[in-house]
């Protein structure tokens, strides 16, 4: 027997949700009236700002002595910081991702801290550990002698933490560390260990496990996730501001310098700094979409082979 076409309506094919053009162009619009307000007109006003007094002027005030100095130093606290934080990830991400353990809850809690606590009570808090009043001072200033083996007698002495390099790395440490672990863990999570599983049951080691079988799996995620973290290293300002002790040309990074060259109403020099931070946050989305591009590409790869 023949089937029976039978006709669908023409008002049961619409989608429930369909709401009328009038309205869809009035939320695009809304959008990018907000975009353009908060997010594109402020970045052209400062590179306008940076370039006012003309290009000499310009040039002059990214090289000059002190703003080196705090590029300098900006860029040596994220080159140190990244790797800590990509190290701490991939370990907070396996062990959150991979196995079961008391706790659990509480470290993926732990893990968000810094989303929830502003990042200058992470400073003040470095400050009361490791300032002149904390409890650490005396083993800073004075250290303490211990006994040890083949060398007797030795002073063990704190390095300077606050108001000096040590402090700004463990202040933007402490802000930066959920990146790179709340990138990886949902992933982790959804691949599960059955390519793990299968590759320790054929002989391989953890270590050929990780680097042949879960980097590869990881890579988008983890350069995602390294990204966001240099990213915000170098424009972290709350807890950086509260242990550098704010010396020029010794503990300012680039967001420090700025401020204070706002503060002394060189407004030119200050954009010309600013400018510099928001290439790098350009830079940063333009890296952003290639890495999600080619994400994409690899998923359709995958799945097509």
């Amino acid at each position: 027997m023949a089937a029976v076409s039978v006709p669908v309506p023409r008002r049961a094919l619409r989608a429930p949700t369909t709401e009328p053009a009038w309205m869809k162009w009035t939320l695009v619009g809304l959008a990018l009236l907000f975009l353009l307000s908060f997010l594109l007109l402020p970045l052209v006003l400062v590179f306008t700002e940076a370039l006012r007094s003309g290009l000499p002027t310009f040039l002059k005030a990214i090289t000059d002595r002190d703003a080196l100095a705090a590029i300098r130093l900006t860029l040596v606290v994220t080159a140190i910081v990244v790797p800590l934080n990509l190290i701490f990830g991939i370990a907070a991400a396996w062990a959150v991702s991979k196995h079961r353990f008391p706790g659990k809850r509480i470290l993926v809690s732990l893990i968000d801290l810094p989303f929830a606590v502003s990042p200058v009570v992470a400073g003040l808090v470095f400050m009361l550990i490791f300032g002149r009043q904390g409890w650490a001072w005396p083993l800073i200033d004075e250290g303490w002698r211990v006994h040890l083996p083949l060398l007797g007698d030795t002073l063990i002495q704190l390095p300077k933490i606050v108001f000096a390099l040590p402090g700004i790395v463990l202040a933007t440490t402490f802000v930066t560390f959920p990146f790179i672990a709340r990138e990886l863990m949902p992933l982790m999570e959804q691949q599960g260990s059955d390519e793990e599983l299968a590759a320790l049951s054929l002989g391989a080691s953890g270590w050929q496990t990780f680097w042949r079988v879960t980097l590869p799996n990881i890579r988008w995620a983890l350069l995602y996730g390294v990204l966001l973290c240099a990213a915000r290293s170098m424009g972290e300002f709350g807890a950086v501001s509260v242990v550098s002790g704010h010396i020029r040309g010794r503990t300012n990074t680039l967001p420090l310098h700025v401020e204070i060259l706002y503060n002394e109403y060189a407004y030119s020099a200050a954009f010309a700094a600013a400018s510099l931070l928001a290439l790098s946050a350009l830079v940063t989305l333009a890296l952003k979409s290639w890495l999600e591009w080619r994400h994409g590409e690899a998923l359709a790869a995958r799945h097509r082979h």
